[in-house]
């Protein structure tokens, strides 16, 4: 735990990187079912987006910064 945020901040965190992660989790999944292009397309792009947040939040976690 980074020693410049507080408890209550680390929790906070770590339930918005749950959130995060069960987001990709379903949106990787669902791509699998979805037909049309233009929606897979955008699935794709919050894949990628949510992998990217979740780096970020992960370093922000550790680093503290």
């Amino acid at each position: 735990m980074p020693q410049n945020i507080g408890v209550h901040e680390s929790l906070e965190l770590h339930e918005l990187m749950t959130f995060k992660s069960l987001c990709l989790t379903k949106a990787t999944v669902m791509q699998g079912l979805v037909s049309d292009n233009e929606l897979k397309t955008i699935m794709q792009e919050d894949v990628t987006a949510s992998k990217r947040h979740l780096a970020d939040l992960e370093k922000y976690f550790r680093e503290g910064s």
